[in-house]
């Protein structure tokens, strides 16, 4: 395993690896749901490349950006166990150096939900991705359904753009209580850490719901608010249910359909998201 800092030598490196190239783009703080994105890159790709960027463009001025974990020795090891063949762990310096001025931006998708709680959010998720697969040209990119919006927002870059390789969704890696594994329960006290499986429990009798013939998505709504208001240490910023492609909120279950939830545990902001369809 070989780490590159630089988006010059990364470039010179390319050309002699063996395709397919598959990237698993991170931030770092790697647990198991990574790690499945790097195993089934291993499955499909001659080459392998995860990218550890904190990527400072997606957080708001009132965001975690300097907190938020990192511990590469830790990771590199992971990775290594994992034989992934290049990890690329850029400075801030490298991927905005002075002067840059070049941003990407999506219209509709990325003002909502996430994007109305955390603007410019989409604009940093969106650039940083789309230096990402130019620098590494992969033929396939993994990302967890966790940041469902997220992946909404760059297959529609991805189609937009002509971009030519294949965004990869697997299914969201889940703690034994539900919780999503995400690097921010990191910050969880052990009283929050007890507390923060309320999102998954209100999205799971969401989907019962629905299973037991519930179209309405208002009454939808309804209970997952009640079920989040009844955990203490849980403040709701939104529960409803979208179309998983447009990311614009439903009033009739119809078709596909996405339970999406956003709640502070504590200082903590934790997002989930899940299938409503049969």
């Amino acid at each position: 395993m070989i780490v590159i800092d630089s988006v010059v030598e990364l470039k010179n490196a390319r050309a002699e690896w063996e395709r397919p190239v598959g990237l698993v783009p991170t931030m770092g703080y790697l647990h198991e749901g990574h790690l499945s994105l790097v195993r089934r890159a291993r499955q499909e790709n001659r080459t392998v490349v995860v990218s550890i960027f904190v990527n400072p463009t997606q957080f708001g001025p009132s965001e975690d950006l300097s907190r938020y974990p990192r511990d590469m020795r830790r990771d590199l090891q992971f990775l290594d166990h994992e034989v992934v063949d290049v990890v690329f762990a850029p400075t801030d310096e490298a991927m905005y150096p002075p002067g840059y001025s070049t941003w990407v931006e999506l219209q509709g998708i990325t003002g909502l939900l996430e994007g109305a709680s955390r603007p410019g959010h989409f604009r940093g998720v969106a650039t940083v991705c789309n230096k990402l697969f130019n620098i590494i040209s992969p033929d396939r990119a993994y990302f967890g359904q966790k940041d469902a919006q997220q992946v909404a927002v760059l297959n529609r870059m991805v189609r937009d753009l002509d971009m030519n390789l294949d965004l990869i969704v697997l299914p969201t890696v889940r703690e034994a209580d539900g919780l999503a594994m995400s690097s921010r329960n990191a910050y969880l006290s052990a009283a929050e850490r007890a507390a923060a499986p309320v999102l998954h429990r209100a999205l799971a009798q969401a989907r019962e719901m629905r299973m037991s013939g519930v179209v309405d998505v208002e009454v939808l709504r309804s209970h997952m608010r009640h079920v989040v208001g009844a955990e203490p240490l849980a403040r709701l910023e939104y529960a409803t249910v979208v179309d998983p492609e447009s990311f614009e909120e439903i009033d009739c279950v119809r078709g596909r359909s996405l339970g999406v939830i956003a709640v502070r545990i504590g200082a903590t902001r934790l997002i989930d998201n899940m299938s409503l369809d049969e």
